[in-house]
């Protein structure tokens, strides 16, 4: 690596996705100085942070791992990860560094290994909320401490200062908890004193792997940072970036394509130049970086109640020729039974009832047409505990199998996937902390563990 400019190899979106082999080979022999890699997000809901558990399989995960840490090895550049077990809490930190120690030992690999840790307790939080530091991002409102201790896990959101302060204290490789996809792509250009607008741009366009190119299935990119922007490509021969395809990414997960904020400020990209170099990159300049107050975002999720699914399929031509009768039917027709074996009102629970093939996923703003060839019918029922929810959902069981409509004089017979068809999913989640903490240090709310001794 020179001062010059920092040469960023990202070999896919996610830690667990998969890359073939050669994008890595390739990466290094364009003159890589950093891997970097996303290990999770929210995308996939608040389940994984409201467990502590992951979303890819160790299998998976590991595999990964074992060609990255090679290659870091190899090359002698460290290795960044972020956001570990997918929601960054402490537990997933620790999934990644366990298999991290058991490869390298497997393959005699010396490097040191640096874990950051971003999950926050509620007692602590406390403190910046009584201090007026926490605030609300839209549509939140104000926080109250009530919803803090509602929480099962906090995470805070880092920024690149805990990475660098890990490279800096002689890590190769850096195992982080939440943080921002951008910061991990962007921590060595700015430790190496690049500028903060094509660091920070250079990163967002970086954080998905391939999805800035023209084929989004392949893995892998690869990006020059310099004194006055950045030149990306695909690690894949047979794939492009091209202007419009790297415009584009400014667009996914931002509220406004022409900015976006990081915890020390916001990048500004309205002035950016996207031009071809050939017919594989892409140069890009004119990006720029707004100091800000630094602020560290929380992110929390809590048990809403327990979730018992159940599923049958019709393809009787006549309820399904008034399909959206026969679920108003049968929603009306469980709600008095439930109240009748189980004494609930409606207030007690919730459930839902999706019309796979009719309108389950835009319901009343897009409704297919009547008679569907077949409907799948989910029912999924939520309430206070498990076996509250599973009694609600046996009580809906005949129903679901043989349900008439009202002009019906005999009952039709419907079909069951699985035996038995309740199926529980036990607790479920929701996100319910938006908001950000001012803090007066960017490393505050984190906690370093330096260093590993990882020497075989």
């Amino acid at each position: 690596m020179t001062h010059d400019s920092v040469r960023v190899l990202v070999p896919s979106g996610m830690l667990g996705s998969g890359f073939p082999p050669e994008i890595i080979e390739r990466g290094l022999d364009l003159g890589a100085d950093v891997i970097a890699l996303d290990g999770g997000s929210t995308d996939s809901g608040p389940y994984y942070l409201g467990t502590g558990t992951a979303k890819t399989t160790a299998a998976a995960v590991s595999r990964d791992l074992r060609l990255l840490l090679r290659a870091a090895a190899t090359a002698r550049i460290p290795l960044i990860i972020g956001s570990c077990g997918t929601s960054g809490t402490d537990s997933g930190v620790d999934w990644v560094a366990a298999m991290t120690r058991e490869i390298l030992a497997e393959e005699n690999l010396g490097l040191r290994v640096a874990t950051i840790y971003s999950e926050q307790q509620a007692t602590d939080l406390k403190k910046h909320l009584d201090q007026g530091r926490i605030h609300p991002l839209p549509p939140h409102g104000d926080l109250d401490l009530a919803t803090l201790e509602s929480c099962t896990h906090i995470v805070a959101m880092m920024g690149h200062e805990p990475i660098v302060e890990a490279l800096a204290a002689g890590a190769d490789v850096v195992l982080a908890g939440r943080a921002t996809d951008t910061a991990l792509a962007a921590a060595l250009p700015l430790m190496a004193g690049l500028p903060a607008g094509p660091a920070w741009h250079a990163a967002k366009i970086v954080e998905c792997g391939a999805q800035c190119t023209t084929d989004p299935r392949s893995s892998g990119v690869f990006a020059t940072i310099d004194a006055t922007g950045f030149t990306i490509e695909p690690l894949d021969p047979a794939v492009s970036c091209t202007p419009t395809s790297v415009a584009a990414h400014m667009l996914y997960e931002t509220a406004d394509p022409f900015s976006m904020r990081e915890p020390a400020g916001t990048l500004m990209v309205a002035d950016a130049t996207y031009r071809a170099l050939d017919d594989r990159r892409v140069r890009v300049e004119g990006s720029r970086f707004e100091p800000g107050p630094h602020t560290n975002k929380l992110e929390g999720a809590r048990i809403t109640g327990y979730e018992t699914m159940s599923f049958t399929a019709i393809r009787d031509p006549h309820i399904l020729g008034q399909i959206t009768t026969w679920a108003q039917l049968l929603r009306r027709v469980t709600a008095d039974r439930v109240t009748q074996t189980l004494g609930l009102s409606t207030d007690d629970y919730a459930f839902d009832i999706r019309l796979y093939g009719y309108n389950a996923v835009l319901e009343a703003i897009d409704p297919g047409t009547l008679p569907p060839r077949e409907v799948g019918v989910m029912l999924l029922v939520s309430a206070a505990d498990q076996q509250t929810a599973t009694a609600i959902a046996k009580i809906a069981n005949p129903l679901m199998l043989h349900l008439p409509t009202p002009d019906m004089d005999y009952l039709p017979s419907l079909a069951f996937p699985f035996s038995p068809a309740e199926t529980e999913r036990g607790a479920a989640y929701e996100f319910v902390l938006n908001h950000v903490v001012d803090v007066d240090s960017p490393t505050a709310l984190f906690r370093i563990n330096l260093l590993e001794n990882t020497d075989a």
